[in-house]
């Protein structure tokens, strides 16, 4: 990059930056407001945006401070060397060179954080898990990936909410579930999460102790605000109402209180039955029809941007196996990643390495392509 480039490069961020800053200003007033305070969710959701864009709006502060003490100081040599103040020159001249450095410095820790501002400001994600290849092995290792993100859910003081779950009752097993998972900074860890995750371990039903291989799938949406996402529901979506059905298809519940819905120009299909409440079912399959959409029109926009770059780290294909699970050699392999993983440490949701190490990946890819 020529200097024309790298000066066009900092013009450009510099204004990305003002805007931030106006936003922040902008959110912290709105806290400041009676009505958002009475309000929980929205303070809640304010409350999140700010805190994502906080460390920027700070640090440019700095970073500012910093500049404007540059160009003092360079102003100093320029009259010193005009015939002023040779002692206040050779000061400043001095003196340069570190406030220079620091700048420069707080202005990388700068786009570290805004790469991952968008991320941080999603509070709430749709985390869904089902069991892949493997039978009732699968169905029991997809229960345990949803205990160890509900241990560390809960470590992270997130709510983790279970909207649906359809249980395999024979072994103890889950086929499938989705969980509202709630909080800040959760999209920005738990978006790493999405794709199939391998286990390799002897069943509980395997006589001779075989390994065997099995898998499950997650998929992570970011949940929108209603704002983002515009549905008509009364002309884009049809809803049939129908009574909840069991493992084998018998009725479990006598009332029509199941939801099923179809986005008609996407086809997308949602169904919710855990809850008795036909209208909490209703909300809870609105709430992860949004989310769909949402994802959808999000990866469209994600793939036009990547279309030139020949390797997608973290696209979130549910067809990647992202990571492998070794219970003879008690570790965890990230295929992102070229380091290995207590296995006990991930099992008890101590999972903060792991993502921080892929968020540090993640962010040196995103400044590459700024």
């Amino acid at each position: 990059m020529n200097s024309t480039e790298g000066e066009g490069s900092v013009a450009a961020i510099v204004r990305k930056l003002d805007a931030i800053a106006a936003e922040f200003d902008r959110l912290t007033n709105e806290l400041e407001d009676p009505a958002v305070g009475g309000d929980h969710r929205r303070a809640r959701e304010v409350s999140i945006k700010r805190a994502a864009i906080e460390p920027i709006a700070t640090e440019y502060t700095r970073y500012k401070g910093l500049m404007r003490e540059s160009r003092a100081l360079r102003e100093a040599i320029r009259e010193g060397d005009a015939g002023g103040d040779a002692d206040l020159a050779a000061m400043a001249r001095e003196e340069l060179p570190g406030v220079e450095a620091e700048a420069a410095s707080a202005l990388e820790r700068i786009k570290g954080n805004l790469v991952n501002s968008e991320d941080r400001a999603v509070g709430s994600v749709m985390l869904e898990v089902r069991a892949g290849t493997g039978g009732d092995e699968a169905t029991l290792w997809a229960r345990d990936l949803l205990d160890i993100y509900g241990k560390y859910a809960a470590g992270k003081g997130w709510s983790f909410e279970v909207l649906e779950m359809s249980a395999e009752p024979s072994v103890g097993g889950v086929r499938s579930a989705v969980v509202n998972v709630r909080g800040e900074g959760v999209w920005s860890e738990m978006a790493f999460e999405a794709g199939v995750h391998s286990v390799k371990r002897v069943p509980a039903t395997e006589a001779q102790g075989r390994v065997h291989t099995s898998t499950a799938t997650v998929a992570v949406l970011p949940e929108p605000e209603e704002v983002q996402v515009k549905i008509d529901w009364a002309n884009d979506v049809t809803e049939d109402v129908t009574t909840a059905q069991g493992p084998g298809g018998q009725n479990v519940n006598k009332v029509a209180t199941a939801v099923k819905l179809v986005h008609k120009a996407t086809g997308i299909e949602v169904r919710m039955q855990e809850s008795k409440s036909q209208q909490q079912n209703r909300e809870r399959a609105r709430r992860l029809m949004m989310a769909r959409l949402y994802e959808l029109e999000r990866r469209k926009v994600h793939e036009a941007r990547a279309a030139a770059r020949s390797a997608q780290i973290g696209s979130g294909e549910r067809s990647e196996k992202i990571r492998t699970y070794r219970w003879k050699d008690g570790i965890v392999a990230d295929e992102r990643l070229p380091g290995e993983y207590p296995l006990r440490n991930i099992l008890a949701g101590q999972l903060g390495g792991l993502f921080g190490d892929l968020r540090e990946m993640e962010t040196r890819r995103r400044l590459e392509d700024l």
